[in-house]
């Protein structure tokens, strides 16, 4: 016996050896969340702790090991015997630092790094890992579609092939057994129904076998899909179908491929007739089992008793939640009777040959109700004096075993009560041989069921003796084939005549799409016997598939894709592309692959190619991959255009920091590094509510607003997007004067945008401080690069209320007044401690003074001409008149402190010039 604390006081196990009479205390260093056993090793345990860790015990809890950190809860698994051949194999899934998932196995106390092995390649989606009997499944989403892998017997994973326009959304593994996977899948046009598919036994081919099944959520989120297997006999299920809105009850007897509607009972509870008439009146059951192991279930069934069958439903055109009655089949579900009115929980005791009702109800109740003829009569009986409320009923594990257990409450206030209802004494002896007759199990009088004849022992009615060991013994024999045995293949489909016919989207042929030319195939009929089917002879052959062989084909429907379906690569990594021939002789074959870099390569066959094909691309740029496919037949040719790039870095949008209002205006991406391969360029600007996409990185437009506007561009390369934004300011006019700065400001210059927009600030506060002027007039623009410059730009700046609009005279009077306070040295700043900048105005730059475009009239191009002669005389005397009149140099001792000094002089030598007007289209630098 196993007891784990309370983990808000200690986290302990206390283990008892001898049937609970003393316990010894282990103390753990984490607190479980979770125990799984091993099925067959009983002191073998994984626990998964509460920080998503998995640990392993071969010591029933003694002692622990950790397994694996990251663990994904409730998908870890123990290795299936006769799957595995190590039976401390754990399977888990795991989620990685940046949170993807992976499957992987290992050794319970050897779960090492080196030791693990990933059985599937590459992530899977999160929380997708199913180990079930001999099935391994796991999900992965590409392209916005979720497609699902199957590995059956622990070999290599393959894809699961449902009908091609089925396009699951979601998946439920219903049942593995038999070597045959039973799922539920969810499709495109689907919302609260699944459709049931059914596999061959590798779990890889799936073909329909009930459309539309209920589907509802369970108090925790989960899905409850309404479909139960009847336990004791294979290939029955019970299903409820949804059928122009309604909800309908179907049973099977052969796992799908025959369905029918249950028939409603003759007569009600008092003996009255029933009148309800197939198919427009039928039985209709619910089907959802209980997730409380201490409450039975609305449906109920046992191994041992293969042809009882208890539930709660009504009868009527469909399955409705008010009338409901309680219903039995002795017979395996083909009749039924009415045994309660209202919802009872029903509890099978010695092997089914005892039922226990008891009612549902919030009221405390004092009775139960015993049958031992599978329903037909019941007994009432009290099992406790004082009414209880019931909270659930257990019953005690074991072949003999006629104990339950009933716990519940007397008052809402009381403690838990716990009643034990023993049996024994109802029954004075166990049965005999004589005490059982047979039964035949039978559909509507059909003895062959899943291709044999099963006859049952059961208890005679009258008989009340003690079953004991007896456990649904069963005598089988098989029955000659016949077409109901068999469901349609793969890709073909049920006509209203009975044939299966291929489908639309199936061609039959492409069955012999990976044969060789001497070898053969099995060439479909059209049927597979159902999995699990015992019967011989008859039309087996004729319905079974027949190898053949294999035809000569000329090579068709050649793909060149990469292995992740992607069209991109990296520059300097590994790309894999596979060549993928949907008809050919693939043997004797010779293709060649030119993967448009000036290299290409040949192979003799595509068995030679099945992990695909490795290159490595030095260069960036679009390449055309080309592969050509020849065999003696024919020949067959693909292209795949595929994009390497290298990781885009960093984007800096480049343009003017003021403009003119309705100026064209340039803006331009930079990117680092300037060659990554494809790119798209997304352009967001002024108003625009949809953006500008282009494949060039730089675009023109005009404002023709005033005020201050955003640019953002975003640069789309491969998975990768990168965006930069710039502000601009937009005015009819404005001036601009270049600033300069002391040398010392060069020495702690990063040249990085966050520095010169920091710089920047500061700059304008030192010259609202010394000048007055208002800050909405002044935006300062350090530039890139080194010596440090600066662009000061002085602005019309309008109140919201539209007045106070400056005049053009006003920006004079404020680009004087800047003007005049840096040539008095009056604007600095404090870059750190001791370090002292000074702010002053760049000489005359290089930068034209109008815009050179036709639309000027010629008295501005005269204009321009004149300027530009004054400006070159006033050049020449002032160099004439420094080498007539400049002093000596200064002394070596005097040198090195007299920088400032000769600043000042030249400064002064030229006379500081007025700022000009801008125009439309023209920009004035001072």
């Amino acid at each position: 016996i196993m007891l784990l604390t309370d983990p808000e006081i200690e986290s302990s196990l206390l283990i008892s050896s001898d049937e609970g009479a003393t316990y010894q205390k282990y103390r753990l260093n984490f607190y479980i969340q979770s125990l799984l056993f091993h099925p067959k090793q009983e002191d073998w345990i994984l626990a998964y702790s509460q920080d998503q860790k998995l640990y392993s015990s071969a010591e029933f809890g003694r002692r622990w090991q950790l397994v694996q950190e990251g663990v994904v809860p409730n998908r870890f698994y123990w290795s299936v015997m006769g799957s595995n051949k190590e039976p401390d194999l754990v399977h888990l899934e795991a989620r990685t630092v940046d949170g993807h998932s992976h499957y992987l196995t290992c050794r319970m106390q050897n779960c090492t790094e080196a030791n693990r092995n990933q059985p599937f390649p590459g992530y899977i989606d999160p929380d997708s890992l199913i180990v079930q009997d001999h099935y391994v499944f796991v999900q992965l989403t590409s392209g916005g579609r979720p497609h699902y892998y199957v590995s059956y017997r622990r070999n290599a994973f393959a894809q699961m092939k449902l009908p091609k326009y089925a396009l699951p959304k979601d998946m439920h593994v219903i049942s593995t057994d038999e070597n045959q996977v039973f799922a539920a899948v969810q499709e495109w046009n689907q919302n609260d129904t699944y459709n049931l598919y059914i596999s061959d036994t590798r779990g890889v081919y799936f073909t329909l076998a009930l459309e539309n099944v209920q589907s509802s959520r369970g108090p925790e989120g989960n899905i409850m899909i309404d479909l139960y297997e009847v336990a004791g006999i294979k290939g029955m299920f019970l299903a409820n179908k949804k059928i122009d809105n309604q909800v309908k009850t179907f049973i099977t007897y052969n796992k799908g491929r025959d369905w029918r509607l249950l028939q409603a009972p003759d007569t009600d509870l008092r003996g009255d007739p029933v009148h309800c008439l197939l198919p427009y009146c039928s039985l209709h059951l619910h089907l959802k089992v209980s997730e409380n192991p201490y409450t039975s279930g609305i449906i109920a069934s046992k191994d041992t008793a293969p042809s009882i069958i208890v539930a709660s439903g009504n009868i009527g055109s469909e399955l409705s939640d008010t009338d409901i009655s309680m219903f039995v089949s002795s017979d395996a579900g083909n009749t039924w009777r009415q045994i309660f009115e209202e919802e009872h929980s029903v509890l099978y005791l010695d092997q089914g040959g005892v039922l226990v009702a008891m009612k549902h109800t919030s009221l405390p109740i004092r009775h139960l109700w015993l049958s031992f003829d599978e329903g037909r009569s019941w007994s009432k009986y009290s099992f406790t004096s004082i009414p209880l409320f019931v909270d659930g009923v257990l019953g005690e594990p074991g072949e003999e075993t006629l104990i339950m257990t009933v716990f519940g409450h007397f008052s809402h206030r009381s403690e838990w009560q716990l009643v034990k209802v023993d049996y024994k004494s109802i029954f004075d002896r166990r049965c005999a041989e004589e005490d059982y007759r047979p039964w035949q199990l039978h559909s509507q009088g059909e003895a062959c069921i899943m291709g044999a004849k099963r006859i049952y022992k059961k208890r005679k009615s009258e008989r009340k003796c003690m079953q004991g060991k007896y456990a649904g013994a069963m005598e089988s024999e098989p029955c000659v084939c016949t077409e109901a045995d068999f469901d349609c293949d793969y890709g073909y489909e049920r006509h209203s005549n009975g044939q299966c016919l291929p489908a639309f989207w199936f061609n039959p042929s492409s069955l012999s799409k990976d044969c060789s030319l001497g070898q053969s195939y099995l060439n479909s009929t059209g049927y597979r016997k159902v999995v699990s089917n015992n019967c011989t002879d008859g039309v087996r052959e004729q319905y079974t598939a027949k190898p053949q062989k294999c035809p000569g084909k000329a090579p068709r429907g050649l793909r060149i894709v990469t292995a992740d379906g992607k069209l991109t690569a990296e520059q300097g990594h590994n790309v894999t592309l596979m060549v993928q021939l949907e008809e050919g002789d693939v043997q004797r074959t010779l293709i060649q692959v030119d993967f448009g870099d000036g290299i290409a390569v040949s192979y003799v066959n595509l068995s030679s190619m099945e992990d695909g094909i490795k290159h490595v691309y030095q260069n960036v740029g679009i390449f055309r991959v080309t592969v050509q496919v020849d065999n003696s037949m024919g020949s067959d040719s693909a292209v795949l255009y595929l994009h390497v790039t290298c990781p885009l870095e960093h984007v800096h949008l480049s343009l003017p920091f003021v403009t003119t209002k309705n100026k064209e205006v340039n803006a331009t991406a930079v990117l680092w590094p300037s060659q990554v391969g494809t790119l798209t360029y997304v352009w967001w600007y002024g108003n625009n509510t949809e953006p500008l996409i282009t494949l060039e990185g730089s675009i023109s437009f005009r404002f023709t607003s005033e005020g201050m506007n955003t640019i953002t561009v975003q640069v789309s390369a491969g998975n990768a997007i990168l965006q930069d934004t710039k502000t601009i300011a937009v005015y009819e006019e404005f001036r601009s004067l270049r600033l300069s700065f002391s040398p010392n400001l060069d020495d702690y210059n990063p040249d990085i945008p966050e520095w010169r927009r920091d710089i920047g600030r500061v700059i304008k506060k030192s010259l609202v401080e010394a000048t007055g002027v208002p800050g909405q007039h002044i935006l300062v623009a350090v530039l890139p690069g080194l010596p440090t410059t600066a662009e000061l730009f002085v602005l019309p700046y309008q109140d919201p209320a539209g007045e106070n609009k400056r005049s053009a005279d006003d920006l004079e009077q404020i680009s004087e007044l800047l003007i005049h306070t840096l040539n008095q040295n009056s604007v600095h700043f404090e870059l750190k401690p001791g370090v002292r900048v000074l702010v002053h105005a760049a000489h005359l730059t290089a930068a034209p003074l109008v815009d050179l475009t036709p639309t000027h009239s010629g008295s501005a191009m005269l204009m321009l001409l004149s300027v530009v002669f004054v400006g070159l005389a006033v050049f020449v005397i002032y160099k004439f008149k420094r080498r007539v009149a400049l002093p000596s140099p200064p002394s070596p001792s005097t040198q090195p402190g007299d920088s400032s000094l000769r600043l000042q002089r030249a400064r002064h030598a030229t006379p500081p010039s007025t700022p000009k007007r801008g125009s439309a289209g023209a920009q004035y630098a001072i």
